[in-house]
């Protein structure tokens, strides 16, 4: 099974792109972030012309998730529905084929101290809670998306410049280890020990082509898949050419 990570930053811009990512590389399950598209907008027919059954939650002008599948899914959960009154589409989690799949969108913070860091870190919370809740490190399960955290000074082209922000504070580095510990690994990691490979840069300042990204896009895994992991990848090509989105798809491969 091979499954892909993506925020396309607007479905709607990156439909194209979308579409020939899927024809090239042919994943089981690619997760989106960052659709910006209400669900009757959401260009559902083209990816079901493409093979794909289509999951989504979106939401008018930012955030949404989606999860295409080759396989129809099952047991499909819309947002964490855990009691908490929270508009934002940013948690959707699908059955495909016996693996649990989790298609994140994690708050960005804006400022460290800001009301949005706060709503980072209570959002962390309440994925670990459901994690802890409603699923099992025993079960076949994948966590995937825009996690909006480098992990360690490997994963940032600057760790030192990068401390004070939302993106590499410690508090939020020890938050989302918190959710790892829970039993899940990176993939990436399993595969790649060094530094330098990034899935996201900033569109200004020619940062992709200094070599200036964050690697903040992930696929964390159970151990009864991370163990079958035979394959990650960040497909630092998709950030190029013509209207990229600012982050790269992440690839992992499972042999069961």
């Amino acid at each position: 099974m091979k499954i892909a990570s993506w925020n396309v930053n607007s479905i709607r811009v990156r439909l194209e792109r979308a579409l020939a990512f899927l024809e090239r590389h042919e994943p089981d399950v690619l997760c989106l972030q960052e659709l910006k598209v209400t669900d009757d907008i959401f260009p559902a027919q083209d990816f079901e012309s493409a093979g794909y059954n289509v999951t989504r939650h979106g939401q008018k002008t930012y955030n949404g998730v989606a999860v295409l599948t080759r396989k129809a899914p099952s047991e499909v959960q819309i947002g964490l529905n855990d009691g908490v009154d929270d508009p934002q589409a940013r948690f959707l989690s699908v059955d495909v084929e016996g693996v649990r799949v989790i298609c994140v969108y994690v708050p960005n913070g804006q400022a460290v101290g800001s009301d949005k860091w706060q709503y980072k870190l209570a959002w962390y919370s309440r994925l670990k809670r459901h994690l802890e809740t409603r699923c099992s490190p025993d079960q076949p399960l994948v966590l995937c998306g825009d996690f909006n955290v480098a992990i360690d000074e490997r994963d940032l082209y600057d760790p030192a410049g990068w401390e004070d922000t939302v993106l590499y504070h410690p508090e939020i580095r020890e938050t989302l280890a918190g959710v790892t510990r829970w039993g899940l690994k990176d993939t990436f990691r399993l595969h790649h020990q060094d530094g330098g490979r990034y899935s996201w840069w900033d569109y200004r300042a020619g940062a992709f082509h200094k070599g200036l990204g964050l690697r903040i896009d992930f696929i964390f895994a159970t151990e009864p898949l991370a163990g079958r992991c035979t394959d990650a990848s960040i497909d630092r090509e998709e950030r190029k050419g013509k209207q990229p989105s600012d982050h790269a798809p992440v690839l992992a491969t499972f042999d069961f």
